[in-house]
């Protein structure tokens, strides 16, 4: 039987515009039930509460829950590796501290290519790293701390949430910076150790994000040293800069950034990264993100791809000429 070719075209356009109004329908429907965020580090730390606050306004925008699914390890790597093999549909995103693709770059046995196998949405805040010691010891200042590791070369330990997060690659090229050699030693969080054997004194220091330091700083149980971004961050003004305080041109910003399986439905991204930007804008939300140190905004999905981009090219370099390796 021979369709009239008027009769043809028309079925052949209707075939063509199905999948666009399913999809359509498919992010107008979404979410039907909750949506995990995975975060790679223990409840209670910097991460996991920068998580919670987004994921409490979501589930009041979507009217579904939004449930925070804490998988610390690998300074973050094994929930983004979950996340890189969850079913793309929309039900899973995972809180990504820093540029992804630099866990490519640091754990050569990752299961999941960062550059393809997950999307971005939105950057979620922006904020320095810090350094602390314990309020015991002698170090007053990042120009004490310095004069202190160059009369102990290898002897004076500086901890961070994981190998290749932010906080350690900081305390990499801090280093480097300064000339001196410090010691690492990871953890897998605030709340999984570090931060009571920084108040006992049983480390000489860390390096972590405000999220997990600042509280600590504020309430007196440790001593902030300096932030690391080039110039004073507004939600911490009342601490120097690495760069004012002895090291010349020292500037590492780091940030929280949403992403999901990269196949994803790109309707149900956009609505994620529309509804993610319009509160992470709200008064009420940069308030609650405030006491972290952290500031809140969004971005479009290629302006995050840039960032990332930009911030593998700084520390490319760094881990080559330090000779990192996973730990």
């Amino acid at each position: 039987m021979k369709f009239p070719r008027r009769k043809f075209l028309g079925l052949a356009a209707a075939a063509i515009a199905a999948p666009a109004v399913s999809r359509s329908a498919l992010a107008q429907a979404w979410p039907s039930r909750p949506v995990r965020l995975l975060v790679g580090f223990p409840p209670g730390g910097g991460a996991d509460v920068a998580g919670r606050i987004v994921a409490n306004r979501l589930s009041e925008v979507w009217r579904q829950q939004v449930v925070i699914e804490n998988k610390p390890g690998a300074g973050g790597n094994l929930a983004i590796g979950v996340a890189a093999h969850a079913n793309a549909d929309g039900y899973t995103m995972v809180l990504v501290p820093g540029a992804i693709t630099l866990y490519g770059l640091m754990l050569p046995m990752i299961d999941y290519d960062p550059a393809t196998d997950l999307a971005p949405v939105t950057l979620v805040g922006t904020y320095p790293n810090m350094l602390a010691v314990p309020n015991a010891s002698p170090v007053k200042s990042v120009r004490d701390y310095i004069a202190a590791a160059k009369a102990h070369p290898g002897e004076i330990t500086f901890a961070s949430p994981g190998v290749g997060t932010s906080p350690h690659l900081s305390g990499v090229l801090f280093a480097r910076m300064a000339g001196i050699d410090i010691r690492h030693v990871p953890y897998r969080g605030v709340t999984a150790g570090g931060m009571s054997d920084l108040i006992a004194g049983r480390i000489d220091s860390m390096f972590n994000t405000t999220g997990s330091l600042l509280p600590a700083v504020r309430s007196g149980e440790v001593r902030g040293l300096a932030v690391t971004s080039g110039e004073r961050f507004a939600t911490v003004p009342e601490l120097p800069t690495i760069a004012e305080s002895g090291v010349p041109g020292f500037d590492v910003i780091s940030w929280y950034a949403l992403y999901v399986p990269a196949k994803t439905p790109a309707d149900i991204v956009q609505k994620m990264h529309d509804d993610a930007v319009a509160v992470l804008s709200e008064p009420a939300v940069k308030a609650k993100y405030e006491p972290l140190g952290v500031l809140s905004g969004g971005s479009t999905q290629d302006a995050l791809g840039a960032r990332v981009r930009s911030e593998v090219e700084l520390w490319r370099s760094v881990i080559k000429s330090a000779g990192i390796k996973p730990e």
